[in-house]
């Protein structure tokens, strides 16, 4: 096996498509994030795919200041891989937890960065969707206009501690632009769920809010619900979302809406 690695997305596409596609929901956060890079490219990002016989086995891209994005493998290729990149800044790394944890000892013996834990999620896949009984008061809306669904991705950002989105540029340079929103409403907007296009049949929610003065209520799991059978009638065949490991409300939340955890990925931090 051998890693090949380039500034073209174009070219690297055309390689690695069949891959990222053969597993969409585990594929989630790649398949969105390229589709991004694709259509609106930053310059210094590096794209690697793992090959043997013309097949591709794994997939990597690396954008400045970022941590370095790896799908599933070995611990041999985890340690090519870090040889090839030697030499690069590389803030970090996130992949599944047995991947990451391989590539940062691998960084490690070679550059003496220190691997510091960071970020853990698990990802869940919809089985059989399953509606909470009963459903809380309230019905599913589109979103309102613009400028609320700005207003509640801010708040949902500065909530979790993502970067602040505050306006328009902010907004357009964030991981909400180009979702759309679903809201829980019982006389105004309650919850929020918001969901990604479908890509190679796979939606993600991604994110689900509720403000603190609306929790308890059950609105989380009724508009978690909305977004999920919006994304079916879409035509997705995959319908995925990430929880904190750590947060035991909501992963029991969605294991009750039918939701089956797939995997666990974790972010290292170079130091």
């Amino acid at each position: 096996m051998r890693w090949h690695l380039t500034g073209d997305i174009d070219g690297f596409l055309a390689e690695a498509g069949d891959f990222l596609h053969s597993r969409p929901a585990l594929h989630t956060s790649q398949l969105t994030r390229l589709e991004k890079l694709r259509t609106n490219p930053e310059d210094g990002t590096l794209f690697g795919r793992l090959e043997q016989d013309g097949k591709v086995h794994a997939i990597c891209y690396l954008r400045p200041a970022q941590r370095l994005i790896l799908t599933s493998v070995a611990p041999e290729p985890a340690d090519a891989l870090a040889a090839e990149l030697a030499g690069r800044p590389l803030s970090g790394v996130t992949a599944e937890d047995d991947t990451a944890t391989a590539f940062a000892e691998a960084w490690q013996r070679r550059t003496d960065a220190e691997p510091v834990l960071g970020v853990r999620v698990r990802l869940h896949r919809l089985g059989t969707l399953t509606p909470p009984d009963p459903m809380p008061e309230g019905r599913a809306s589109t979103a309102p206009d613009h400028a609320e669904v700005v207003r509640w991705c801010g708040e949902f950002a500065a909530a979790v501690g993502q970067p602040p989105v505050a306006d328009e540029r902010s907004w357009a340079a964030s991981n909400f632009a180009g979702k759309q929103f679903t809201f829980w409403e019982t006389g105004g907007p309650v919850a929020m769920a918001g969901s990604t296009p479908v890509l190679a049949g796979m939606v993600r929610i991604d994110p689900v809010y509720t403000p603190a003065r609306f929790r308890g209520r059950g609105y989380a799991g009724a508009v978690t619900v909305a977004a999920s059978q919006a994304a079916l009638a879409d035509g997705a065949t995959d319908v995925v979302i990430y929880t904190d490991p750590a947060n035991v409300t909501s992963n029991a939340l969605y294991r009750r809406l039918g939701y089956v955890p797939i995997a666990a990925f974790r972010g290292y931090d170079f130091r």
